[in-house]
């Protein structure tokens, strides 16, 4: 057994990706936030669900601007353009993603 919170990396900048299943075409990673995520668009090849579990967030998805907390969620289809606008420094943000491959 292992726990979500802890050992959790304390990041200066960007993103910290752990995996913690992957069964078939299912893959589930915990994602831990710097105070300054990388701005970078991602276009994945695969849906994801999202929730944060920790944390202030704002996202871009799709033209539109989403502002998070904990226990938001979210369905991001595949070839959706999204990105991290901005994340709390305290507490810091702590996600947990479902991505679903083709």
């Amino acid at each position: 057994m292992e726990n979500l919170f802890a050992d959790r990396p304390v990041l200066a900048t960007g993103e910290a990706f752990d995996e913690l299943l992957r069964c078939r075409n299912v893959r589930i990673e915990r994602i831990v936030s710097s105070p300054m995520p990388d701005p970078a668009w991602y276009d994945q090849p695969q849906d994801e669900w999202v929730v944060l579990l920790a944390g202030r967030a704002r996202l871009e998805l799709a033209g539109d601007v989403l502002e998070m907390g904990p226990g938001d969620h979210l369905f991001i289809p595949a070839r959706t353009r999204h990105r991290v606008l901005a994340t709390s420094d305290e507490p810091r943000c702590l996600w947990l993603a479902v991505h679903i491959e083709p």
